[in-house]
């Protein structure tokens, strides 16, 4: 008997002990709250990046997720809870029950107002601006404007649409959704809440209020452009008086495939650390498709394109840094940061936790011109007609290191920075240029005539002839070949 009290003992200790564990990972899932605000980038999730298609919905499912995971004292709508009361496992007839009042109907079409105070009947502005969401309307109303490409007049209609006056089917696809996102599992035919969040951009309702709207949206265009756009991007007097016209070389055909693959950054970017990436590119020095392994950075519009700034490997393993054009990339996954293909340098920034940062492209870019800021940096020096400078060069900035200067520095420049031969052969050109032109200096990214930033070089085409290209060497005398081919193709 003695024997058997033992055992039963231990058994009772076994089965409380795993009660315990129970108990605890059910409470690790119950106590996980959703409070995000349904600013731009959460909803850019949401809407898998395509807002002004799925704008309704991206803002549906931030409600969902504030039932489903929701703060159990501050409700959006009723007298009742955010979150609903449900099992760790449901079904959507299970979640539909207990987030709809009792008379709401139960079959396939889209429910009529049956009862002002059921959820159904609730408008989407109604959802998103009150006291218990924080949400300004108007500058919320603003950065959707801004972001979406979505008139004032459809997103108006948009706003007093019932935002859950929506069939069942679109209900139940909703579920599907925030399970493909990693919101919820999908197992044995019913919906699981998840133990952990999947990686999304956050913004709590007090970071929203202190941030201002206007700098938010447009931190990432040039300074002087910030205060024309905050001051004239809405209408006047129903009038829109202010255009921002972008040269975009990029084919529509390709503009979906753009589109994914920002969508496929932005997943990247939300996560801790960022992956890695494989990438396939489509080279045009290389006139063929390559590998390459790298560490995503961030993304610039550049002279008619959207490029990725990345470090790791160069379609042509010449530099640690490239800039891929969006459009010529052919496919992109992630990798972990213990695959063993992983290239040593690449391995060595992530295991020193020096990985870089949007800020080190900013600095580089600063102190030589050129967007392809990986490349060495030479003086370039230049001689312009002087009616023309006048006209169109002086006065505007190209560059912080583009600078006028006298004819006497451009001597002394020539004599310090230049060796021979080339030193000598520039000095007798320049003896024979009036000292009344205008010269001016930069520092300039450029190696080689195969290895130099060809928007740069698109720069001092758009001058010619009126401007002379006096430094480095070997980029002068590339346009002198230009020029006597240009020559030949016009003479006679």
């Amino acid at each position: 008997m003695r024997t058997s009290y033992t055992h039963l003992e231990e058994v009772s200790s076994k089965m409380l002990y795993l009660g315990i564990i129970i108990f605890i990972e059910t409470r690790l899932v119950s106590e996980l709250v959703f409070q995000d605000i349904p600013d731009i980038e959460l909803l850019q999730c949401l809407g898998h990046g395509y807002l002004k298609q799925n704008l309704i919905r991206a803002i549906r499912l931030w409600v969902w997720l504030r039932s489903l995971y929701g703060s159990e004292g501050a409700s959006l709508y009723g007298d009742n809870q955010d979150r609903v009361v449900l099992d760790d496992s449901f079904s959507y007839a299970d979640w539909r029950n207990a987030f709809f009042g009792s008379t709401h109907p139960k079959g396939e079409k889209i429910p009529p107002i049956h009862d002002s105070h059921c959820p159904c009947a609730k408008t989407t502005a109604q959802w998103l601006f009150s006291e218990k969401t924080g949400i300004v309307a108007s500058q919320w109303r603003k950065v959707i404007l801004a972001h979406t490409g979505i008139g004032e007049s459809e997103l108006d209609t948009l706003l007093q649409r019932r935002l859950f006056g929506v069939t069942r089917r679109s209900l139940q696809g909703d579920l599907e959704i925030l399970a493909k996102l990693g919101w919820l599992v999908y197992k044995y035919q019913k919906y699981y809440r998840v133990s952990e969040f999947p990686a999304r951009p956050v913004t709590t309702k007090d970071q929203a209020s202190a941030v201002k709207v206007g700098a938010y949206e447009l931190s990432f265009m040039h300074e002087d452009l910030v205060g024309l756009a905050e001051d004239h991007s809405q209408k006047i007097n129903g009038v829109q008086r202010f255009f921002l016209k972008l040269d975009y070389v990029i084919p529509r055909s390709t503009l979906d495939a753009v589109e994914d693959l920002q969508y496929q950054l932005r997943q990247l970017w939300v996560k801790t650390p960022v992956p890695p990436v494989k990438l396939t590119y489509g080279s045009a020095r290389l006139a063929n498709n390559v590998d390459c392994i790298v560490y995503p950075v961030c993304i610039y519009y550049v002279q008619r394109a959207v490029y990725l700034c990345a470090y790791g490997e160069s379609p042509q393993k010449d530099t640690n840094w490239y800039n891929f054009r969006l459009d010529r990339i052919r496919s992109l996954f992630a990798l972990e940061w213990t695959d063993p293909k992983l290239p040593s340098n690449l391995q060595q920034q992530y295991q020193q936790k020096s990985l870089p940062n949007p800020d080190n492209i900013a600095l580089q870019m600063s102190k030589a011109w050129g967007f392809d800021f990986y490349l060495p940096s030479q003086l370039m020096l230049l001689r312009f007609d002087r009616q023309f400078c006048d006209r169109y060069v002086k006065g505007t900035e190209r560059h912080d290191t583009f600078e006028e200067i006298t004819y006497q520095q451009v001597q002394r420049l020539i004599q310090r920075e230049i060796k021979q031969p080339q030193q000598q052969a520039l000095l007798k050109v320049l003896a024979k240029r009036s000292q009344t032109d205008a010269y001016y200096q930069a520092r300039i990214r450029y190696q080689d005539n195969e290895h130099r930033d060809n928007n740069l070089v698109m720069r001092l085409r758009a001058w010619q002839p009126k401007v002379e290209v006096l430094t480095p060497w070997d980029l002068r005398q590339s346009f002198a070949a230009d020029a006597a081919t240009q020559f030949m193709l016009y003479h006679n």
